[in-house]
């Protein structure tokens, strides 16, 4: 029984062919196509004033020579927030819940804005490993601790979102399985824990928007760093 809350998180196939492939294509289609017309309807409306507001905010710390990053981490924002909230529809599959996705997209970000600052200003970039003013004693253990906690940045950022994805997952199911269990016998407790899954939905649906914009927002302040 404890087993089966976690198939949840495992990728459903069809025919041999994973899913998830599908399931990471599918926002695309909720995005509107390109028109020569200038006035379009307020759905169209609606979303280029959320994708313009999302823009300010993560181009707002940045120097202008960030901005040539606006268009990757708007589309990831973007990627990212529509994957965890139709992730929460029944029947379906999350896939920032894998721990493997989430680095396979925190490493290779992470690792471009470290190139960039290396490339840019490389003194700057390493000058970040030894603050100033260090006793000489400390150099050594605090160079290592700094390289460390840079190191582990990505890790940190794939860990992140996938740990506050699955525990709300898991939550959600429990509560709705005992709201299911306990209806028939007492349904005075059953109807209490449907208010609490309901009151839990959410909060999850809030999770899951600022899960995405906490990843997107850390790379923009590495970024930052590094420019």
């Amino acid at each position: 029984m404890n087993l089966s809350f976690f198939d949840q998180f495992s990728s459903p196939s069809l025919l041999g062919i994973p899913l998830i492939l599908i399931s990471m294509l599918f926002p695309a289609l909720l995005l509107p196509s390109l028109d020569n017309r200038w006035i379009t309807n307020r759905l169209s409306t609606l979303q280029l004033w959320f994708i313009n507001l999302v823009t300010k905010q993560l181009m707002m710390p940045l120097d202008k020579k960030g901005h040539k990053w606006a268009l990757i981490l708007t589309s990831l924002m973007i990627f990212l927030l529509l994957i965890n909230l139709l992730g929460l529809l029944p029947y379906t599959f999350t896939p920032t819940t894998q721990l493997s996705m989430n680095l396979a997209l925190a490493f290779p970000l992470w690792l471009a804005t470290l190139l960039t600052g290396l490339r840019n200003q490389p003194s700057a970039s390493l000058g970040h490993l030894l603050p100033e003013g260090t006793p000489t004693p400390l150099i050594p253990a605090l160079i290592l601790i700094e390289t460390t906690s840079l190191l582990i940045r990505p890790l940190a950022l794939g860990v992140r979102l996938t740990a506050n994805l699955t525990a709300g997952h898991l939550l959600i199911q429990l509560i709705s399985t005992a709201t299911t269990a306990l209806f028939s016998t007492m349904p005075m407790i059953s109807l209490l824990t449907f208010l609490i899954l309901f009151l839990l939905t959410i909060l999850e649906v809030a999770v899951a928007m600022i899960q995405a914009y906490v990843f997107v927002l850390l790379l923009s302040l590495y970024l930052q760093e590094n420019i």
